[in-house]
């Protein structure tokens, strides 16, 4: 299989405190992936790294076989890797319609073309009408995003992260703080939205997890300690102590 994303002997410190302890990782193309671990386990700052944000202390990142280590976050978005935030990151103000345009105009080869009438350009429009289609907010498309409920933001935050046509998405906890029911929509959304691309999610709901992921790797204090099938990290002993076995008990005890 074509390796997508690659992290060799990836670092990351913060002054003197270290986060991520030389993680290597590699992404197939057309897998769909989970990074699972503890509150503090460092899978946020590798996201920040994969995508950009934060720059590494040491290692490399490679996307479809290119150096991408040291190259702003837009830099990265334009060679094909988008994702989403922890914390929903959309523009409140605006329409669900200019949302979602928003997400569409580079990608478009629109760019900084100021001399361009947004709304008369066809493909833009096009694609954003798909896109609210794809995530089910067509109808809602001249609502102002402020005033969706909390899943339909969220739903919307993944409309804004495909609609570039990115190749790879990065999900930061897409089903957090949704009720089952909403959990239920989010997932197969996730599963309609990506068909065809890799996937890479941070996620904390197992169910999430073992029921999407082809693969699995487990970020503690910032290694990873298995890799795997889902069958092959429920089973794993190492697992079930370091963070299944935690799990369970906070859940006991809840």
């Amino acid at each position: 299989m074509r390796q997508v994303i690659e992290l060799r002997d990836v670092h990351k410190s913060f002054g003197t405190t270290k986060i991520i302890h030389g993680v290597n990782l590699a992404i197939g193309a057309g897998e769909r992936h989970a990074i699972i671990g503890p509150n503090g386990a460092g899978k946020s700052t590798l996201y920040n790294l994969i995508s950009g944000r934060f720059p590494l202390s040491a290692g490399q990142v490679l996307l479809n076989g290119e150096d991408i280590t040291g190259l702003k976050p837009h830099e990265i978005n334009r060679r094909g890797l988008s994702r989403s935030f922890q914390v929903t990151n959309i523009f409140h103000n605006l329409s669900v319609y200019e949302n979602i345009r928003c997400g569409v105009l580079w990608s478009a080869g629109c760019g900084y073309s100021f001399w361009h009438r947004v709304g008369g350009l066809a493909e833009v429009r096009r694609r954003a009408e798909q896109t609210m289609e794809r995530i089910g907010l067509a109808r809602r498309r001249d609502v102002l995003a402020g005033t969706l409920t909390y899943a339909e933001q969220r739903a919307l935050e993944i409309g804004i992260t495909i609609a570039g046509g990115a190749s790879v998405v990065l999900l930061d906890e897409p089903t957090a703080g949704m009720s089952r029911t909403e959990t239920a929509q989010a997932i197969e959304l996730v599963r309609q939205v990506t068909e065809g691309k890799t996937l890479v999610m941070v996620e904390h709901d197992m169910g999430v997890v073992f029921g999407l992921a082809d693969r699995i790797s487990v970020l503690v204090y910032g290694e990873v300690i298995a890799t795997g099938t889902p069958e092959e990290i429920r089973a794993n002993p190492a697992v079930q102590e370091a963070y299944l076995g935690a799990l369970h008990k906070e859940t006991a005890h809840a």
